[in-house]
């Protein structure tokens, strides 16, 4: 009798022992299978966010274009919008850039030619108090719409030893009352202050945006640059003279004409670079604008650039050409 009982508790170790290892195997094959399961869903996300993402992009850049070559909108505007132009027409016209031939007058002449009729959309910045003038004389109405963001930036010779000025004495260098880099901090020498001619994009942003209604000082004549590349060259290759100092567009000085030997200064502490223009954190801001005559009617072509330039695509496409998105 006790063999017959241990042989049953024998009996009973072993049958649970077996029912124990099985249920231990199929546990572990239920954690493999968890474990491939969770990979194949990670791995089914990624595969569907890239095939999502490469068919989105490739959307954007199939898209049917807009405009034909023949029946582009005449447009004309600022030096530093040039390349924004060209990237639009390419763009809504499905042309190569290469083969894309976008050419403009200048800040003034392309309001000029907009007034008179002579083009039809035109990328600048925002119209002087003369340049409206010459529109309400013609009797035209302008239609204004920020296009991409931009900033105004002032730069010096890589070797000032000024980073940084607070906008007070910026407005207190351009109106004569800071003569010295020493009053600013700097060393002791006279400060060039480079000026750009009336009408010009720059001097108009130099105006509104920084000045205020101060008044600025009368330049001297070898002070005044005729041109955005006159202003930078001086500025960058002034032989032994660390105190000039000059302004422009962010987008001018840091992709159409950069210099290694000029640096952008802060101001107020902030730098001037594309997240601190994006979120607003450098705040001396004014933005591209695309100027239609208002009396455009709902279905020309112009208004239909406008309404491409602004929209979703239009705003990646000036992304890629370097600018600060608007919208």
């Amino acid at each position: 009798k006790i063999q017959t009982r241990n042989i049953r508790k024998i009996s009973r170790i072993f049958r649970w022992k077996g029912i124990k290892e099985t249920m231990e195997k199929e546990n572990k094959t239920i954690n493999i299978l968890l474990i491939v399961i969770m990979i194949l869903v990670v791995v089914g996300c990624i595969v569907a966010y890239l095939y999502f993402t490469h068919a989105w992009e490739k959307k954007d850049k199939n898209q049917d274009p807009i405009f034909t070559m023949e029946n582009y909108p005449k447009i004309d505007g600022s030096t530093a919008t040039l390349p924004l132009a060209q990237a639009y027409k390419s763009a809504f016209t499905g042309t190569d850039i290469e083969n894309v031939d976008v050419t403009h007058s200048k800040t003034h002449n392309a309001y000029v030619n907009l007034i008179n009729k002579k083009s039809d959309l035109i990328l600048v910045t925002y119209p002087s108090e003369e340049e409206q003038q010459l529109a309400k004389d013609a009797g035209v109405e302008l239609e204004i719409v920020p296009v991409v963001k931009e900033a105004f930036v002032f730069f010096v010779n890589k070797e000032n030893s000024i980073d940084n000025l607070t906008l007070n004495q910026i407005q207190d260098i351009y109106s004569g009352k800071v003569t010295n880099w020493k009053e600013v901090g700097g060393t002791d020498a006279q400060i060039l202050a480079y000026q750009r001619p009336q009408n010009s994009g720059s001097q108009s942003g130099m105006l509104s945006l920084v000045m205020q209604g101060i008044k600025m000082k009368e330049p001297e004549k070898e002070t005044v640059a005729q041109s955005m590349v006159d202003i930078v060259d001086v500025v960058s290759d002034y032989q032994n003279k660390e105190n000039a100092i000059g302004y422009s567009y962010y987008y001018y000085i840091t992709t159409m004409y950069s210099k290694d030997k000029i640096k952008l200064l802060s101001v107020n502490g902030i730098e001037p670079t594309y997240d601190n223009i994006k979120t607003g954190l450098y705040n001396i801001q004014t933005a591209y604008y695309a100027v239609i005559r208002k009396d455009e009617p709902e279905n020309s072509n112009a208004r239909k650039l406008l309404n491409a330039m602004i929209s979703t695509y239009g705003q990646k496409v000036a992304k890629e050409a370097g600018y600060v998105q608007n919208y």
